[in-house]
């Protein structure tokens, strides 16, 4: 049900207009369901009727193998394909493909996806649980500066059973993903003829203050996610730092970089939409990290419905070579390295908003039901091509636990060229970590701790 309060604010002796939408939570009728039929985070208990994607039975919360402090092991490195699909046999699955992957299977002959048993392996502890009960029937979302915005969110999932598009992406962004945590992350531009270029080697360290027991956003002044990236490599880069505060009202994010021309500190002006993020190099947009995150008033957002696709998941092989190239390929990931299964997947459309700029006009998203990751993201540019498919990799990490990643990127599908931002086997790939001082994640940090 929508209610609507207008309040006349006075800004600097002109008086301006805020309208404020605001949209109920779901009944306690309703949330009783997450003890039922549906998973704690909304997620269907039931397997399908054809048996390939099985009931949740509480997911993947012990050790596995070869994971240690810092490294996460791989607990299907002995599963095998159930069948593979290739460009001469996709009209068979075309159903369950997404358009960029339809896309992808068309442009490259040997771009193969190979199609392991699924397993359900999503979990959370249980105070994610209790706290995501807790929202189903308190968090609101309202119309602020940057578009709509849940209010008053504990540390749970903001909306288990959502009622609008908005509500699905917003729980991709603030899904559980541990508190505080460093990886090693490696950024990979290959170009269309498969010439590869790193242009990120980087240490980030992560805050994520809604991400433990009895948190609440209100004490967090709204931020749900603290980064500093420390660029390691390659030597152009080495030595550049870059800080950010992502806040739930996406007017108050702010970013900085550390410049080693300048040995300056610098505030972006617009860290936000399409504009590059220097933590990809430029490669990417703020927007398109994690399949979605960013300001939700350059689009409208409307759900389509739930399908069963195939996407990557359970993804940990990955990080098991010794070295990135080992899982790069010409025009795409190596497709050995990739696990694929068959999930249920919410499907978010997203069109331009009237009045508002981008460079893309259409997106279509995939969201797993389970993790609530965004796996893929479909953009169209303003030609109405199918430009870009951003895709993500799910892995199980038992230690928080949940499924959850730090790798993901894109496939251009109008130039040819692609990029990867990986988790790899060549150093710490996700190490909780003990929280670090409240100066920590401030402008001050990267001028003081800066290489060169």
């Amino acid at each position: 049900m929508w209610t609507r309060r207008v309040k006349a604010l006075l800004l600097g002796g002109v008086a301006s207009l805020l309208l404020v939408s605001q949209l109920a939570a779901v009944t306690p009728e309703e949330a009783a369901k997450l003890k039922t039929t549906l998973t704690p985070l909304g997620a269907e208990r039931a397997g399908n009727a054809d048996g390939t994607i099985p009931a949740w039975t509480g997911g993947i919360t012990t050790p596995m193998p070869g994971a240690h402090t810092g490294r996460l092991g791989d607990p299907f490195a002995n599963d095998k394909p159930l069948f593979s699909i290739t460009a001469k046999n996709m009209d068979k699955y075309a159903d369950k493909l997404t358009d960029g992957i339809k896309a992808m299977l068309k442009k490259y002959p040997d771009y193969r996806l190979d199609v392991y048993k699924t397993v359900r392996s999503a979990a959370t502890p249980q105070w994610y649980y209790d706290a995501t009960f807790k929202n189903a029937t308190q968090v609101k979302l309202v119309t602020g500066g940057a578009g709509l915005m849940p209010t008053d969110v504990n540390a749970g999932l903001p909306f288990p059973i959502p009622k609008n598009g908005a509500e699905v992406m917003w729980n991709n962004t603030l899904r559980l993903a541990g508190h505080n945590y460093r990886s090693h992350t490696l950024g990979t531009l290959v170009a269309a003829n498969g010439n590869a270029v790193l242009v990120q080697d980087s240490i980030v360290d992560t805050e994520r203050p809604l991400a433990t027991k009895d948190a609440s956003s209100k004490e967090a002044g709204g931020d749900y996610q603290l980064i500093v990236v420390h660029n390691i490599g390659p030597p152009i880069r080495e030595g550049e730092a870059i800080i950010g505060e992502q806040n739930i009202d996406d007017t108050k994010t702010n970013s900085w970089v550390y410049l080693i021309g300048q040995r300056r500190v610098r505030k972006l002006p617009n860290p936000c939409c399409d504009t590059p993020n220097p933590v990809s190099g430029g490669m990417m947009m703020f927007d398109e990290f994690y399949g979605f995150s960013g300001r939700m008033n350059r689009f409208d957002w409307k759900i389509l419905g739930k399908k069963e696709i195939y996407i990557p998941y359970n993804t940990n092989r990955v990080l098991v070579p010794p070295k990135v190239s080992d899982v790069m390929g010409t025009h795409f990931m190596n497709p050995n390295s990739i696990r694929w299964e068959l999930h249920r997947v919410w499907v978010v459309e997203a069109d331009l908003a009237p009045g508002q700029r981008h460079q893309v006009h259409k997106g279509v998203y995939y969201v797993d039901e389970d993790s609530w990751l965004v796996v893929f993201g479909d953009r169209w540019d303003s030609g109405g091509r199918l430009w870009k498919t951003i895709w993500t990799l799910p892995m199980v990490d038992a230690e928080l636990p949940a499924v959850t990643t730090e790798s993901f990127g894109y496939y251009d599908l109008v130039s040819g060229t692609w990029f990867a931002m990986l988790q790899t086997g060549e150093a710490e790939q996700f190490k909780l970590m003990p929280a670090w001082p409240k100066n920590y994640f401030s402008p001050d940090t990267l001028s003081g701790g800066s290489l060169r």
